[in-house]
This record gives structure tokens, sequence and C-alpha cells, in this order.
């Protein structure tokens, strides 16, 4: 299949490019998807004019209107943005005069969007230390909370209800380590949140030093240029104001009507052509930059809970999405490139190319080579070496790493995601899955406490216990071994029999 010869893109006043030559995608290929297009820009038109795009909410979807307040559809919303940008500088200034270390405890959005910005922009001068709460596993828990000066720590606790499981679990557990060192968990926590929700009250009853609001219009996978990510980031003392300039021009740059123009349009149209518009080939990313290594997991979350969905908008069954793993290269050239070369024909590589190395002159390891020019090289080399074995690639290469051109990388997926939700007809501004999946955890938590209510002196089987209680046999048996492993029941431990046949009774 003959390539789309002008399947690039090239914006020097952002230093950005793009580069889908070896996607195999055809003038016709492009040229089918146009009338969609169409389409889809008046979509995502009604979209930042204040649509409801969450049917199941009820709400607005405007991101976009955080680094662009002009585009909000009612003054007072236009109002909000400035007001919070303004105080996200003052608190943060505040913070940084009284902390060394900040935990932030969130989980989704509210943890992958900061922690991708503070591993590719670093702590800048004066800025905290910043570490992560993101699990409500407790052995992570104790790893950050144990290795930190708490009364030199600042806690940022972010959810937008206060009702999420994993980051009421963190927060409790902070406060916990505090009160046992003796120190006011409320002198110091913040809080980012939705007005009146469960945390707001809590941060009020505990005396936090303070809030900055979550709104519902903004989902947590597009977050991060909202308080959730502008609080981090200025923690860190990184450049917020250039991450929302970037983010904002790469906006302009994906409104463009003409899709061959647009370079979301480019990409949603390559990952429908590479996909068949089902998703068939997966995502790989591989950024040539270790300040980058974070961009898959931002990514799984962006467009793994946006586009996969069961049902389209007109209820027929789809399974729509497009699976993203990676990590970084030249590391992944010693691990799973070698599938990738030889093996099925099931993906589509995302290469992305920085090309400033770093700040100042580099080391020549060899006469007239740099680590950078082998860097380089190795991207370079594996593209070709794909593209000779038939299988798919696209590069996307910025002049420098920083906090304009980060911005402007965030907005291009933000984009790209909108637009290829509308040409395959479904909505990527829900997850029902996602609520299915707090249900289920919810039933499975109500098992134990049946459980430890009726455990005795009398040890029984996983199979007794479900029998007794009406209960199934399977979760039965893992709630008691997870119980037993932390002496919480106790186990007869049978020799030669596995877990679900050994018995427990109360401790």
């Amino acid at each position: 299949m003959p390539d789309l010869p002008d399947a690039a893109f090239f914006d020097p006043a952002l230093g950005f490019s793009i580069d889908l030559r070896h996607m195999a995608m055809s003038a016709a290929d492009f040229d089918a998807l146009v009338p969609r297009f169409q389409a889809a820009f008046a979509a995502m038109a009604e979209l930042e004019g204040g649509a409801i795009a969450n049917a199941d909410e009820q709400r607005m979807v405007g991101h976009y209107w955080l680094r662009d307040a002009s585009l909000a559809p009612q003054p007072e919303l236009r109002q909000a943005i400035a007001k919070t940008q303004t105080e996200v500088k003052e608190v943060a200034a505040d913070l940084r005069s009284r902390f060394d270390d900040a935990v932030i405890i969130g989980i989704g959005g509210s943890s992958l969007g900061p922690l991708l910005v503070y591993e590719a922009l670093g702590r800048g001068e004066g800025g905290l230390r910043l570490h992560f709460l993101d699990n409500t596993d407790p052995d992570g828990i104790d790893l950050v909370l144990t290795s930190l000066d708490l009364d030199r720590t600042v806690c940022v606790v972010i959810s937008k209800s206060g009702g999420t499981k994993e980051t009421r679990n963190g927060m409790l557990e902070a406060k916990a380590a505090y009160d046992a060192a003796g120190l006011s968990f409320g002198a110091h926590a913040f809080a980012v949140t939705g007005e009146g929700s469960q945390l707001d009250t809590y941060s009020r009853q505990e005396g936090f030093i303070g809030r900055l609001p979550m709104w519902d219009w903004v989902g947590g996978r597009t977050s991060v240029t909202a308080a959730v990510g502008q609080l981090p980031a200025a923690l860190q003392n990184a450049d917020v104001d250039a991450l929302l300039a970037g983010a904002a021009a790469m906006d302009r740059l994906t409104r463009a009507g003409d899709p061959r123009q647009n370079p979301a349009a480019l990409l949603a149209a390559a990952w429908h052509v590479a996909g068949e518009g089902r998703g068939r080939r997966a995502m790989v990313m591989l950024p040539y930059k270790d300040r980058l290594t974070l961009v898959s997991r931002y990514l799984q979350q962006l467009v793994m809970e946006s586009l996969g969905k069961e049902l389209d908008r007109q209820g027929n069954t789809v399974h729509q999405g497009i699976a993203v793993y990676g990590n970084k290269g030249s590391t992944d050239q010693h691990a799973y490139v070698q599938q990738l070369y030889e093996g099925p024909d099931d993906f589509f590589v995302t290469f992305i190319e920085v090309l400033e190395d770093r700040d100042g002159a580099s080391l020549e390891v060899e006469p007239g080579v740099t680590s950078g020019d082998y860097l380089s090289g190795f991207l370079q080399g594996t593209r070709r070496a794909l593209a000779d074995r038939g299988r798919r690639s696209l590069t996307l290469t910025f002049d420098r790493l920083d906090a304009r051109s980060l911005g402007a990388l965030i907005a291009l997926y933000e984009r790209a995601v909108g637009l290829y939700a509308e040409l395959v007809d479904i909505n990527a501004y829900h997850q029902p899955a996602v609520e299915s999946g707090k249900r289920a955890a919810a039933e499975v938590l109500a098992v134990q406490a049946k459980l430890l209510a009726a455990l005795g002196p009398e040890a029984a089987t996983p199979d007794d216990w479900a029998t007794r209680l009406d209960l199934d046999t399977e979760t039965v048996a893992s709630v008691l071994r997870h119980l037993a492993a932390n002496g919480r029941v106790s186990a007869e431990r049978l020799a030669g029999e596995a877990p679900w046949r050994w018995r427990y009774r109360a401790v």
C-alpha cells in the first residue's frame, strides 16, 4: 500500500513535528475519513462550547478552558479558572517556604498527571521533592512515609469526591503516621477537591491548610492542567505558565478544520487505519528520553479509559479500544523490540524524539560522537529496521523537553483521543467499567465483614463457611487466605493441602 505522501506536520513556533510516513496510510485511506473528520470537528467545537458530553453524569467536559479561560461558556467559569490559577501560585509559594517535601495522595489522573510532570520536568530551584501515594498498598505507603521528615512534609490530598477509597486510605494512613509522630495532620495537609465533597468537609474538620477546587467538568484523566496538576507542578517549581501555554498552543493547532493540517487529526487517522477502526493494533510508546518514561503509563489511562468501550453511541456492541504499552528507548531495544521486529504484526510504534540532548555541551564518548548521538542513532536505526520489516511507526519530534513542549504533548493526545472517539462513534468521556470495579470491590469487603462476624472458635473450610453464609466459595477462600496471612484469622495449615482446603477460625 503506498504511503500518504504528505503525512507529516511541522510547527516551527512550537518546535514540534509529526511524521507518519511509516504508518502505511494511503491517500485513499485518509480521504475516506475526511467526511467523518468534519463531523468530529463539529462535535469537538460543541464540546468546547459547553455541550453535555458525559450523559451518565450530565456534565460538560471543559479541560480545554483551563489553558484558555476565554473559551469557557459562562463568565463565572472564566472567573473561577483565572482565580484558581492565581491561588495555585500563592499556595505553592507559601508551601515551598514552609516544607521540603510533598506527598501527593491521589489515584488515576490525580496522580499520573502530576507524576508525569514531576518526572519530565524535575525539581526546580527551591522546589519541593514530590512523593506519591497512588495505591492502597500498605507496603508502598510505608515505603514513602517512613523515608520522610514528616514535620517538613506537606500532604496534598487530591480527590473530586473524597470517596475514592484508595485516596481516602492513603490520607488516613498518612494521618496515622503524623499522629504517631505527635504532629497535627491538618497543619501539614492541603486538599484539592470538589466544593461540598466528603474531602472538603473532612479537610475543614481537620483544619487543613487550605483547599483548591476540582470541577465536575474536568475528568480525572484530563486534569493535569487543572489545579490537580498545577499545584504539584508549582510545588516542584516547574513553569506552570509555560505548561499551560504549550497546551493552549497545541489546542489552537488541533482546531484546524483541514485534517491534513491538524496534528491530532493526523494521529487519529493513523490509529484508525492501523487498527482498521477496531483497535486491532496496539500502541507501543517508545520515548527516547528517560524523563518521558512515564508517558506510556499516562497514556494508558488517557487512551484506554477513554476509548475502551463495549457500546457505541447507538447501543451497538463494538468492543472498541486501543491497547497501550511501552517504556523507553533505547532500553527496550534490549527487551521487547525483538518481538516487534520478528513477532506478530499487531502493533504500531510511536517514537518520541527530543532533539536537544541536555543543557550545555556533551562529552564525546568516541571521536566526534556523544551519548546523545548514540541515542539518536538507535532511534533512527530501530525505526528503519521496523520499516524494512513492514512494521508501522510514527515519530513525534520536539526541539527540546521543557514545560511548554510537555504541555503541547499532553494536549495533542487529549485532542487525538477525542477525535478518534468521534470517528468510531463512542463516548470518550464516561467510564462505566471503572464504577463496576469499585462496586465489585465493595462486594468483596461485604463478604469479609460477614466472615469476620461469623468466625468463632470452630474451624471450617472455605467451602463450609461459604455454604453456611450463602456466599461465593472462591471469594470466601481468597478473603480467608488474605486475613490469615495478616494474622487476623487463624488457619490450620494441612500438610499437602492447598489453602482453599485449610480450616479457618477466629484468632
